[in-house]
């Protein structure tokens, strides 16, 4: 009983409104609810962003343009998650009776995803100090290793569905290994990392979300054992730093519950960027061959054509904020608590910012203005990271199976926030198996 409150709280409440909108053509429930426009958003984006700077929808306030985006991503008077004082008093006892602190996941406080103000500027310091330059540099030989590792096993085969093969199972070692997993609890990742990503989405079925909650919970509580044996025995995982600054800091260490917050947060989106990041960027340049075949003879061109795919194909389709107080951007007055949906795909194809914005260019020389990492305060902390496992997943793929197509016809995923493929199907072919 519990689990269906906590489900109708979060996705069931709103399900008869968005296809209510759906129907009535609204660009925002037609973004949520109507397959045809997910798999192809780009007209609707187009739509919003030349009808104003923030265009007033049936659920929030919406924005797709470039500079509006990133300003309210940087405003301090704006911020994540939901406030409690804006919730109806009926849901938020409802809410409160039917809370699960065994299955608390990446949207749910203490997640940095879900806090701002001095809460999060303490888990940001102390994660950060994980993902340095410095850091991110000894991480790119791991990447490396990994991505050998699975291209050397797909040798044995001619077909595969890439995403399953290589684009979720590179990204799942690397941060498995970033949080000091065991190698023999790597494929129970994947399949957690796999059930916990829909949580991100605006819309969940029950049985999924049964799902991601059994998943979620067995997270948890492996973590609880995971802390203490970090605690009694650091290593140079980023959960041991992240324990070791929390001791060196003056004030109390970070809890259980806030570690928990942070690793699950550090799996389900450092996991599923980068899965989506590969998986397009492969698709996108088996359809733009000659893209590929420039990179193939100008190997250091690779970083410039993940932001490019980050820009053209961005992984996070959209993000949220709300006023913490009645703020005027861009000629808008935005009321307190007011939601404003930020369309970071839309954004990334702002024709004010980027010529030609339909166009695929891993020369574009701006392509790195992107947003599809956010912005401000709440930047994605894993983005050198993520940038890394593209760069050098997508260089060693293409190198190792230069023969590499399509074997059938590559399928969405049907997640709203998440941009990505559920499965692709490719033929891998070596330059010996060519000859």
């Amino acid at each position: 009983m519990k689990s269906l409150v906590r489900w109708g709280v979060r996705y069931g409440l709103m399900r008869p409104a968005i296809r209510a909108g759906a129907r009535a053509g609204d660009p925002q429930a037609l973004l949520i609810r109507d397959a045809a426009t997910r798999a192809n958003p780009y007209p609707v984006y187009d739509r919003i962003r030349a009808a104003g700077p923030v265009v007033r929808g049936r659920f929030a306030l919406t924005t797709a343009r470039h500079d509006v985006v990133s300003d309210i991503l940087r405003h301090p008077d704006f911020g994540v998650g939901f406030p409690a004082e804006a919730v109806p008093t009926p849901i938020a006892r409802a809410t409160a009776w039917a809370r699960d602190p065994g299955a608390l996941g990446p949207v749910e406080p203490p997640s940095m995803l879900a806090v701002d103000g001095p809460e999060h500027a303490r888990y940001r310091r102390l994660v950060s100090k994980a993902f340095t330059a410095r850091a991110v540099d000894a991480l790119r030989d791991d990447v490396e290793r990994i991505a050998e590792e699975l291209l050397d096993g797909l040798e044995k085969t001619e077909r595969t569905d890439l995403v399953a093969a290589y684009a979720a199972a590179l990204p799942v070692r690397v941060i498995a290994g970033v949080l000091g997993v065991p190698d023999a609890m790597q494929p129970t990742f994947l399949r957690w990392g796999r059930d916990l990503t829909p949580s991100l989405d605006i819309e969940m079925s029950y049985r999924a979300f049964r799902r991601y909650e059994a998943a979620q919970r067995e997270l948890n509580a492996w973590l609880l054992a995971h802390f203490d044996r970090l605690r009694a025995a650091p290593g140079v995982d980023l959960l041991s730093r992240v324990i070791l600054a929390g001791r060196a800091e003056d004030g109390p260490e970070l809890t259980d519950a806030e570690l928990t917050a942070v690793a699950g947060l550090v799996l389900t989106a450092g996991f599923e960027t980068t899965v989506n990041l590969i998986g397009n960027a492969v698709v996108l340049l088996l359809a733009h061959p000659d893209q590929l075949d420039w990179l193939r003879g100008n190997p250091r061109g690779w970083a410039n054509a993940v932001d490019e795919v980050l820009r053209h194909d961005s992984p996070v389709a959209n993000t949220a904020r709300h006023a913490a107080r009645e703020v005027s951007i861009h000629g808008i007055t935005v009321a307190r608590h007011e939601f404003v949906a930020l369309l970071l795909a839309g954004a990334n194809r702002d024709p004010a910012v980027f010529a030609e914005p339909a166009r695929f260019d891993v020369n574009r020389p701006n392509a790195r203005d992107h947003l599809a990492f956010s912005a401000g305060s709440h930047y994605c902390l894993g983005a050198a990271l993520a940038r890394a496992e593209g760069e050098i997943g997508l260089r060693l793929l293409f190198e190792r199976f230069g023969g590499l197509s399509l074997a059938g016809t590559p399928h969405r995923r049907p997640t709203r926030v998440l941009h990505g493929w559920a499965q692709i199907p490719v033929r891998l072919t070596t330059p010996a198996r060519a000859a």
